[in-house]
């Protein structure tokens, strides 16, 4: 899954939360991605997030067709360290209730978010999600933009791979607008059947 504040900064240097979406074409597949990530007020510790991703080929196989979307409450605790709990849907592991911890972190150049979670069903899967992003000032127009993305889901009654991925970025961002180079490296199962993809992005945070 993914998450993920992606701060635009106002004068008043109040972070205005975005909702970023992202295209990307592979040499092998199309995938997609948008995230949303609110809180219900601006003082409220509860709040709401929901990634959702898809992937295909371009034959338009069904087997080839990814898709994965938790939809979560969040709870804020102490500063950065905060509770989640929701529902989330994956095609190669079902669907399922979870609840996890996670911690998020943001500034003008940095984004951290990593997101702790068990499987609330008969599988008990544990997952790890994190999302690190670094976006230094090159000049008044454009900002380096380069991005880590990772999941990592492990079945722990049959204590074996689940499902994983690894995503990268590099590139340049103007204002709202990010575009540059892209690797997706899916695998999945207990063989870790490896399905990589390399192609450009283009992405858009709205306001």
């Amino acid at each position: 899954m993914g998450i993920i504040i992606f701060p635009a900064f106002a004068q008043a240097q109040k972070p205005i939360v975005s909702t970023p979406v992202e295209f990307m074409v592979g040499h092998d597949r199309l995938f997609f991605q948008m995230v949303v990530k609110k809180k219900f007020t601006q003082e409220s510790k509860l709040g709401f997030l929901s990634v959702t991703s898809f992937s295909t080929d371009y034959s338009n196989e069904l087997s080839d067709l990814d898709l994965v979307m938790p939809v979560l409450l969040t709870y804020n605790v102490y500063k950065s360290f905060g509770l989640v709990a929701g529902t989330t849907i994956n095609n190669k592991v079902g669907f399922a209730p979870l609840a996890g911890i996670e911690h998020s972190f943001a500034n003008r150049e940095w984004v951290a978010v990593t997101i702790a979670s068990l499987f609330l069903n008969s599988s008990r899967n544990v997952e790890l999600f994190g999302i690190y992003e670094y976006k230094p000032c090159l000049s008044d127009n454009f900002n380096l933009y380069s991005r880590l993305q990772y999941l990592y889901i492990h079945g722990v009654s049959a204590n074996q791979h689940a499902r994983s991925f690894l995503q990268l970025r590099a590139g340049l961002k103007k204002n709202a607008l990010n575009f540059g180079l892209g690797a997706n490296l899916d695998q999945y199962g207990p063989e870790k059947e490896f399905k990589p993809n390399y192609g450009v992005f283009i992405g858009w945070a709205f306001q």
